[in-house]
């Protein structure tokens, strides 16, 4: 398959995740890239963040046409989500490729759990 078609489909997956569950792109993202995409892991963790942003400006948009998005409510998660995004930028090259994946397990397997368990 060629290089491109494995990049689109990987986005789509990422983008099917953003649209169903309102988040969780980068869950399909990271691992895709590394695996299937042959990207190194440190760059794949960057990409996934960069491709987030748009993946979830558009499933906002949509959700906020339908009439499901509460923008009020919405603010002070932004601006926090943005304050912690800046903090994490500035480390992230400080954090060993050992613990960045240990974190993005934990956090994969807490996500899992809570939604098996809250069903």
């Amino acid at each position: 398959m060629k290089e491109r078609t494995k990049f689109a489909v990987t986005g789509a997956l990422a983008g099917a995740a953003n649209g169903f569950f309102g988040a969780g792109g980068g869950l399909f993202l990271v691992p895709l890239l590394v695996s299937w995409c042959n990207m190194e892991q440190r760059k794949a963790f960057a990409t996934s963040v960069a491709v987030i942003l748009p993946l979830s400006a558009v499933s906002a948009a949509i959700y906020w046409i339908k009439g499901g998005l509460d923008l009020t409510a919405a603010w002070p998660y932004l601006l926090g989500g943005a304050l912690g995004g800046v903090i994490a930028g500035r480390i992230f090259q400080k954090v060993s490729m050992v613990w960045l994946r240990r974190v993005f397990g934990l956090l994969i397997l807490y996500g899992g759990i809570r939604a098996v368990l809250l069903l």
